[in-house]
């Protein structure tokens, strides 16, 4: 068992406790949050010296294990650019847990990361939600599969419909390529629930969890027309989706919190590197949590480093998000809206043991980063 003690709990699934302690049992699982817990004979104790203590933070969109740190051609396992119809493909198959980028997050605090493919394709691969520690991917995941990813705007054009001289080169092809693949892909399933055997399609076989609505659409979406197609067609074939990056987002806040799609905003630091990205700004999280739209800040790592998770969150709160949802956005929020809220975001009983003690607030403190990090009841950094 692990105990942590007398540090200032944001627990995050309600009131801020000073003094408080999490209990860790022997299968990683949190056994007691709360004020002045005993320690069990035997438990291993970490004296929190009143530091701040949260749930290990959360991101909802990156492509940490598929696209490795210092290396070539040979570490972009994230893109199969040779179809841009490729469901088939399982980032699991990519995932590098070695990269130095997994310590690198667990060394600030981000212990759960939602990965997978890129955004090349029109329809990509599933995702997948993974610990950041261990050295087996097989061992670390959360859910399997969490999301068939699916692409608007410029990348799939300009992967296919330039110098390929391939279909899609326009925003309509994209949307009618996906269109295509979802009426096949409904009437397989019919066929198969009918006992009509079709004839194996493995393509088809990766999309059944997303028409049956067990999976959502995961929608690369910067500008404020793509992210109204993405809505449109997961309307038409009554599809559960979120709204990935969501450049344009503040634009039509008002639009979108009527619609009631998850936003995971980001990357939101650096350039300007593509013309669909002109409205990026870090006050987007503030105007859509204003207008009531949930929010999860994203790293769209490797873009932005994901170590550097907490500090984009803070800097979404400098411009203009309340202090609670900033932590809310990299915690309880992409854990709920990727559907592994049962598991982390929080702390509580019965969920994962993953608990970071940090040398500063990092949404306040540039520099700020675990002072102890346990992932699933393990100590896994310690400063």
């Amino acid at each position: 068992m692990l105990l942590i003690q007398n540090g200032y709990l944001k627990t995050m699934a309600g009131e801020d406790i000073a003094g408080g302690s999490v209990l860790i049992d022997d299968n990683g699982k949190i056994l007691a949050v709360g004020a002045d817990l005993k320690a069990p004979e035997g438990a291993e104790v970490i004296n929190a010296e009143g530091r701040l203590v949260t749930p290990g933070c959360v991101d909802a969109h990156c492509h940490i294990g598929l696209h490795n740190e210092a290396v070539g051609w040979e570490g972009r396992d994230y893109n199969e650019r040779y179809d841009p119809i490729t469901p088939q493909m399982r980032a699991i198959d990519s995932i590098y847990p070695q990269d130095e980028s997994f310590a690198n997050a667990l060394r600030h605090g981000v212990t759960t990361a939602c990965t997978g493919p890129g955004s090349a394709n029109v329809v990509g691969g599933t995702f997948v939600a993974i610990k950041l520690f261990g050295k087996r991917v097989d061992d670390m995941i959360v859910r399997e599969p969490l999301a068939m990813k699916c692409a608007f705007g410029e990348n799939p054009k300009n992967v296919y419909g330039q110098g390929a001289k391939r279909n899609p080169a326009t925003r309509m092809g994209t949307a009618a390529l996906l269109r295509e693949l979802l009426f096949r892909a409904r009437r397989y399933l019919e066929e198969k629930e009918a006992d009509k055997n079709p004839a194996f399609d493995m393509k088809l076989e990766a999309m059944i969890p997303v028409m049956k609505r067990e999976i959502p659409l995961k929608a690369h979406a910067h500008r404020a027309d793509d992210i109204f197609t993405a809505i449109r067609i997961a309307k038409e074939f009554d599809l559960r989706l979120t709204l990935d990056h969501c450049t344009d987002g503040a634009v039509i806040a008002e639009e979108l919190a009527k619609e009631g799609y998850p936003a995971f905003v980001g990357p939101s630091l650096g350039s300007k590197s593509k013309i669909e990205l002109v409205n990026k700004s870090f006050t987007t999280p503030a105007v859509l949590h204003k207008a009531g739209v949930p929010v999860s800040i994203i790293t769209d790592a490797p873009v932005i480093p994901l170590e550097y998770l907490p500090m984009c969150a803070g800097l979404a709160v400098s411009s203009g998000l309340p202090m609670e949802e900033g932590w809310r956005a990299i915690t309880v929020n992409p854990a709920n809206q990727t559907g592994i809220g049962d598991r982390v975001g929080s702390l509580e009983v019965g969920k994962d043991g993953d608990v970071v003690i940090w040398t500063a607030d990092p949404l306040t403190t540039v520099g700020a980063e675990a002072f102890v990090t346990v992932v699933d009841g393990k100590v896994v950094y310690r400063a």
